[in-house]
């Protein structure tokens, strides 16, 4: 099992304990796809500051 379905599932598991039993399969693992795609821009955003905040410190 992918983390994505790993995600897809708990996001599905944790919907149901509140009452919302609404969302398919196929939407819950588009929604994991897309909390994927935005920790990969964080990352990326972070790793960006990191660097622009290392070239400032050695100026």
């Amino acid at each position: 099992m992918s983390a994505r379905s790993i995600v897809a599932k708990i996001i599905r598991d944790e919907l149901v304990s509140i009452g919302i039993r609404s969302l398919t399969i196929q939407e819950s693992e588009r929604i994991a796809a897309h909390i994927f795609e935005r920790i990969t821009d964080l990352e990326l955003e972070l790793a960006a500051r990191d660097f622009a905040s290392g070239s400032r410190d050695r100026d």
